[in-house]
């Protein structure tokens, strides 16, 4: 790819380049991600291979066309009204898509971009303010008392939850949930998470993406600008319109219990309210019931009590009898993806493990 494609405003930590060579020479005392991306975008190949996050399942490479993520920056950049000259931060790894088109949105638009490590607290690490940025969860929760500092955030990587959304809800900061993944080059829609208006709110196509639903009610996404094929998903999702939807959870952590299908997501939406811990719900095999609904809390400073928090649960209005877990169990530290994704089943396994010594 050609330098002088990289708009001419881009500046990396307040640095501007003048050529190929300078932008490399300097990417290489930032780190050797960003070094090995800069690299493999400025050779003469039309593609990227980038890795999936493994949060689903086991982390594989797959190639992006250069153009695509172009394009992607360019709808993110009009959606959101950030052209040239945004002071943004780069807070999250490189190694995968959401680090990866922080670089790209700062290039093709002209951004001044400041790179920090990905810690969960990265405005301890800086000073300044922002018009910019993106995040995961943990970030924006660790985050919070400084979170003003940006004018707009964009969260992902994971569920907010109601807790958390509530701890924001006055925050001046613009702050919106993206959907996407690797294979869409990030966020292909957007839903505002503070300052509305209305309720509910849902998620937001970009332009020029169009979405279905299958025979099991996972979205199908059609976003030739960034993808040549029809993605389909594992996501169930309720269509609001021809450009919203409602996200319902994942497609492989339905749990059919006794019968009756329950969707995790949806619990722990409910559950978010009661249990301010970060936690999951996740079915374990049953003789009786074939699939058994049980929560597993991250719990490593105080005392909890199960029975204490069924019988919490037991007696909110907004919990059906077969949405209340059969069993509670604690752990110290969630498994977690290099992208602060929880892995719901390796971190199931960590507990039933521990049970059993």
């Amino acid at each position: 790819m050609d330098f002088s494609q990289i708009h001419s405003s881009f500046k990396l930590n307040g640095v501007s380049f003048n050529s190929k060579v300078d932008l490399i020479n300097y990417a290489r005392k930032l780190s050797s991600s960003v070094n090995d991306f800069f690299v493999n975008w400025l050779n003469d190949k039309d593609y990227l291979i980038v890795q999936t996050s493994g949060s689903t399942g086991k982390p594989k490479p797959i190639k992006l066309r250069k153009e695509q993520m172009i394009n992607s920056a360019l709808a993110t950049g009009d959606f959101f009204e950030i052209r040239e000259n945004t002071t943004a931060l780069l807070c999250m790894s490189t190694d995968y898509i959401a680090g990866k088109m922080m670089l790209v949105r700062a290039m093709v638009l002209g951004w001044d971009l400041d790179i920090i490590e990905a810690v969960s607290n990265p405005l301890a690490l800086s000073n300044k303010n922002y018009h910019f940025s993106a995040m995961v969860p943990l970030q924006l929760e660790k985050s919070l008392d400084q979170i003003e500092r940006i004018g707009k955030l964009i969260v992902g990587g994971g569920v907010v939850s109601e807790s958390l959304k509530t701890k924001m809800s006055k925050v001046k900061t613009e702050i919106f949930a993206t959907y996407g993944m690797t294979e869409t080059i990030t966020h292909i829609a957007v839903k505002k998470l503070n300052q509305i208006k209305e309720k509910p709110t849902f998620y937001k196509v970009l332009p020029k993406v169009k979405i279905y639903i299958d025979q099991r009610n996972c979205l199908m996404i059609d976003a030739p600008l960034v993808t040549n094929e029809i993605v389909v998903t594992n996501d169930v999702v309720q269509l609001v319109s021809e450009n919203e939807f409602e996200w319902l959870g994942r497609y492989d952590n339905v749990i059919n219990s006794g019968g009756i299908k329950l969707h995790p997501e949806k619990i722990e939406h409910k559950l978010s309210k009661l249990i301010q811990n970060r936690f999951f719900t996740i079915g374990v095999k049953d003789e009786r019931l074939g699939e058994k609904l049980v929560l597993v809390i991250e719990n490593n400073t105080t005392n909890m009590d199960s029975q204490e928090i069924l019988k919490r649960i037991s007696e909110s209005l907004e919990i059906t009898k077969y949405e209340v877990p059969k069993e509670v169990y604690f752990v110290k530290n969630f498994i977690e993806t290099e992208t602060k994704k929880i892995q719901r089943s390796k971190t199931l396994d960590l507990v039933l493990n521990s049970s059993k010594k």
